[in-house]
């Protein structure tokens, strides 16, 4: 039986219904045509070419950091040519044509001695003949203080141009200034949320609490990053442009006692009261290694532009650290405890310990070359307008008189500096005074120039890299410990400055 076929009804005179039909269809064509002809009209209207300039403007590429390096280089280039023609104006008022081709042939000479110079001096191969040039402080010449802290300040660092500094305390505030100006700003830290995302671990062992009690810092090359440690066990990277936490390194079992960055890159080195350096890279926000060898607490570290980190530690040892080998040299010293360290050159170094000496090392000798005792020997309480609790275990007084005046807490160096490539160093400790060395040549010791007079407890010293101001991290408490106290001392960061002669 075959399926049965309906037919379709017949049209009535109606027209049948058809989308294409439809008016509101036909009008939505119309509308889409009208508005695209519109976009094409707009386009060439001059009223939109402020929108096509932003356009491009968003296209534009970023500075590199090779063009960057390049742009300085220039402009330093420059500087040195227009230097170099007002001297010759002043020797010279000939202005012919062939002179003034000597003098452009003379004047590239000059520019590339200087360069060259200038290379042999960054690299360490050429020492700075600075401490001759210093000129005695007038009377009326001392210390300014730059910033004020609540808290003995802890630890200081000056950026590579010598136009901004950084501070910390032991009440957690780490501070940015202007040294022209003195302007300061804090960095401000984040919430355990945003610390937490950023690495921050939970406190363990002794550790019950997080505490912001900074103990280091150090600022990259670049002026980039400033690196913070501290008691909380963690290493805090900060951004010194916009003054924002950015990570949190975690791995040390004891307080981050020191940090430094190698010059020129973005490499921290790190040391800990857990016996331990660590290695880091800023950059990548990574770890790289550590470093074992110390048989106690690491005090103080030092790094310039080779492979080279050179530690102290209570255990009375000075470590010389090959990186890239993972290798070290062991210098001990007699004293009872190394308190500081820093490098001359590669070759070259100084310490400060805990029995009022100075030791000048070689890398080729295990024991100092040339020791200075009793450089901040302490001689009267009325010189520094003591506290009553001024008197230490390891020191007594009588009628005012301290005797074995190097055992005081107060003449412990806390804190030598040398400035970069240079002949002139400082030391500071907690006897009211800072002093400054020329350091002669080939290791033959030190040659003491001037006193600084300054009250408190001197736990970091910087030098800027042209030698004409020098800047103090003062307390009324030593860095690492309450084992002494100043009360007349100001908290804060002092700068005191230096004039050369020509």
């Amino acid at each position: 039986m075959g399926k049965s076929v309906k037919k379709a009804p017949k049209s009535s005179g109606k027209k049948r219904f058809s989308i294409e039909n439809d008016t509101f269809f036909d009008n939505d064509k119309k509308r889409r045509r009208n508005f695209e002809d519109d976009n094409i009209e707009s386009s060439d209207e001059d009223e939109y070419g402020e929108l096509k300039g932003g356009e491009e403007a968003e296209e534009e590429e970023v500075e590199t950091a090779a063009e960057v390096r390049k742009r300085i280089a220039e402009a330093h280039l420059e500087k040195l040519r227009k230097i170099k023609d007002e001297q010759d104006k002043r020797e010279v008022s000939d202005d012919d044509e062939e002179r003034e081709r000597d003098r452009e042939g003379e004047r590239d000479t000059w520019v590339a001695n200087v360069l060259q110079q200038e290379q042999l001096e960054d690299s360490g191969r050429v020492r700075r003949l600075i401490a001759s040039r210093v000129q005695k402080p007038e009377v009326t010449e001392g210390f300014r203080v730059l910033v004020k802290h609540r808290q003995s300040v802890t630890a200081v660092a000056l950026s590579e141009d010598d136009l901004k500094g950084f501070s910390a305390s032991k009440d957690g505030t780490i501070v940015q200034w202007d040294i022209e100006s003195g302007k300061s700003e804090k960095f401000k830290w984040p919430s355990d949320e945003v610390l937490k995302s950023h690495g921050l671990k939970d406190p363990q062992g002794r550790a019950v609490k997080h505490s912001k009690h900074v103990l280091a810092l150090a600022v990259s090359s670049d002026g980039r990053y400033l690196a913070t440690g501290g008691l909380d066990r963690h290493i805090h990277l900060w951004d010194t442009r916009s003054r924002e936490h950015i990570q949190a390194f975690t791995g040390h079992k004891g307080p981050v006692s020191c940090l430094t960055f190698r010059q020129g890159t973005s490499e921290l080195f790190s040391g800990s009261f857990d016996r331990t350096i660590k290695v880091w890279n800023a950059d990548d926000r990574a770890y790289i290694t550590t470093l074992f060898g110390h048989q106690s607490e690491v005090l103080t570290i030092d790094c310039l532009r080779k492979e080279r980190i050179l530690t102290v530690g209570r255990d009375r040892t000075m470590h010389l650290w090959k990186v890239p080998e993972e290798s070290q040299l062991i210098y001990r010293a007699s004293a009872s405890s190394l308190e500081c360290c820093c490098f001359i050159s590669n070759d070259e170094f100084l310490s400060g310990s805990d029995d009022g000496s100075i030791e000048q090392w070689s890398v080729l000798r295990k024991k100092p070359v040339h020791i200075i005792k009793n450089a901040h020997a302490l001689q009267t309480l009325d010189k520094l307008e003591h506290s009553e609790n001024t008197r230490q275990s390891n020191g007594h007084k009588e009628d005012g008189i301290i005797k074995n005046p190097c055992l005081s807490a107060h003449s412990w160096v806390g804190s030598v500096s040398v400035c970069r490539n240079s002949d002139l160093a400082s030391s500071g400790a907690g006897n009211g005074a800072i002093r400054l060395w020329e350091i002669e040549r080939e290791c033959k010791g030190l040659r003491p120039l001037f006193e600084l007079p300054l009250v408190g407890f001197v736990n970091s010293l910087a030098f800027a890299k042209s030698g004409k101001f020098l800047v103090a991290a003062v307390g009324q408490e030593p860095r690492l410990g309450r084992w002494g106290r100043v009360s007349a001392a100001r908290n804060g960061v002092a700068l005191h400055s230096l004039q050369l002669a020509d």
